[in-house]
């Protein structure tokens, strides 16, 4: 009886969080953040909105800060349409850019937002040139007699990352996260929502908690602002309920992170008198769900199901990504799935060496029968392969600035075929670079040499690989899926079965602390 009453009470504090009265209610704001087609959990996100507001106890919104559109076979096969049509029943308050919103490039980012039909909010994307943002810096909703401004802010990292998104093929600039004035910029919407009558700042922030290549963090973000009251913080896939930073006034600032998956729904709570409580609910753990996304994800997962669950191949080990703490350490060392996916490259292109960055293989694929959408899910962007021309030169160039952060885990890493070579961590240099030749041997790099090499458009247009191949000539242009690549490798050319020659990664990558 005694557990059943505590239940009870367990349930209670979920959907209420705070004691208010029917004169004072509380906001409740729930929030997620690099959900990445993790579809499932939408319903129950939505279901706890929906009980908190059958109470009426407080006023509930909910707010996206950014990272849904790609990340698996959902979004892949659909080019992001099936995530519009789940979001557009979420009725979100507010919704920012994360980096992977420019995928499929800015005219079907727009599209689907469009369809989504929530405010989308960035105070730093404009088109190259024009004086105004594209989207509006914030929106204000009013809860009860309090005011709440979502401003958005997009990670100007995001220009590298997807660089093929903002720049023609002649390298002009299509659009700009302005990353000169990414602070100012911000501040200047904090500023305009506060004359407006915003009583509370609340920071859409796809901004993340990790220093990235143009140096920006949240944290920093906040140091160089004042009048920020939350940071709902996305782009690096941690896991806290409440950091903090400290503002320009000297004001320690909340800043808070789901994760990735819509593992756990954050939920700030502000209470009548102004306060800030952040707290993470494990998404597993919610009771509720949303009829109408219900009936919608289970349509989707048929559809999805129908073209991914032909059996490609079978392997009888893990090919690896992340590790056990779900640390993708593609990013930072050899793998036995980077091997695999860079020697499919080279062959399907039948180039001297191949190239994929670590952060474009983004799931594990277990032991087992290998189907066609566990390969879409390790490889689910829209990207396609082409054989370009690279100098020796350019190739050391390329290896050293792309491994520059190890031990830091680097989206830019290079999983590599036909290729071998020393990576010294703390002076940050590569050494002892050697190219596999006809005969099985390898030899050392000749620099007065071309190769040919086999990438994806995004890693040539300058989306990956910090721009190192940008001005490469492109020696055969192919139509081929990166995706597709691997599924015809493993049919075609190791008939169906992985055999023992990828149970562990080969040796092409010697990391060494001098």
């Amino acid at each position: 009886m005694m557990m059943k009453k505590k239940m009870v009470i367990s349930m209670m504090t979920l959907v209420m969080g705070y004691h208010t009265t029917m004169a004072q209610k509380s906001i409740v704001i729930l929030y997620e953040n690099d959900v990445h087609c993790g579809v499932d959990g939408y319903t129950k996100m939505a279901g706890l909105r929906d009980a908190i507001n059958s109470t009426d106890t407080a006023y509930v919104a909910v707010v996206c800060a950014g990272d849904f559109l790609q990340g698996n076979t959902t979004g892949a096969i659909s080019k992001g349409q099936y995530i519009a049509d789940i979001m557009r029943l979420m009725d979100y308050h507010a919704i920012t850019l994360g980096n992977h919103e420019f995928d499929y490039g800015v005219p079907r980012m727009r599209q689907l937002l469009e369809q989504v039909g929530a405010p989308v909010v960035c105070a730093n994307l404009y088109e190259a040139g024009e004086p105004y943002p594209i989207f509006s810096p914030y929106v204000i909703h009013q809860y009860g007699n309090k005011r709440v401004a979502y401003i958005g802010a997009c990670t100007p990292e995001t220009m590298i990352l997807e660089g093929y998104s903002f720049y023609d093929t002649n390298g002009i600039l299509l659009y700009d996260l302005k990353p000169k004035t990414f602070y100012q910029l911000i501040q200047q919407a904090v500023d305009d929502a506060r004359a407006k009558g915003a009583d509370y700042v609340v920071l859409l922030s796809h901004v993340g908690e990790t220093t990235q290549s143009m140096g920006f963090n949240s944290h920093l973000l906040v140091n160089n602002t004042r009048g920020i009251d939350v940071v709902l913080d996305g782009h690096s896939h941690e896991i806290f309920e409440n950091a903090k930073a400290t503002n320009l006034d000297g004001k320690e600032i909340t800043v808070t992170q789901t994760g990735t998956q819509l593992a756990n729904v954050g939920k700030l709570l502000i209470t009548p008198d102004g306060r800030f409580i952040t707290q993470l609910i494990k998404t597993k753990d919610i009771p509720y769900e949303n009829a109408r996304i219900t009936a919608v994800t289970d349509s989707i997962h048929q559809m999805v199901k129908a073209v991914t669950s032909e059996v490609v191949a079978h392997s009888n080990y893990t090919l690896v990504v992340s590790d056990e703490n779900d640390q993708w350490i593609v990013r930072g060392e050899e793998t036995n799935a980077g091997d695999l996916v860079a020697d499919a490259y080279r062959h399907a292109m039948k180039a001297d060496i191949g190239f994929e960055n670590g952060g474009g293989i983004r799931n594990d694929i277990v032991a087992g029968d290998i189907t066609y959408g566990d390969i879409i899910g390790m490889l689910p962007y829209d990207n396609t392969l082409r054989r370009i021309a690279v100098t020796g030169p350019q190739l050391k160039t390329m290896l050293t600035r792309c491994t520059a952060l190890v031990p830091v885990l680097d989206g830019n890493f290079p999983q590599c075929s036909g290729l071998r070579f020393t990576i010294h961590s703390k002076s940050h240099t590569v050494s002892d670079i050697e190219i596999l030749q006809e005969d099985g041997s390898y030899a050392p790099i000749d620099m007065t040499r071309t190769y040919s090499v086999a990438v994806t458009d995004y890693n040539h247009e300058g989306g990956g690989f910090f721009d190192c191949f940008k001005k490469c000539p492109v020696l055969q242009e192919s139509s081929l899926r990166y995706y597709e690549a691997l599924s015809d490798y493993l049919r075609k050319v190791l008939g169906g079965n992985t055999g023992t020659t990828y149970a562990k990664p080969q040796g092409r990558i010697r990391i060494i602390e001098d």
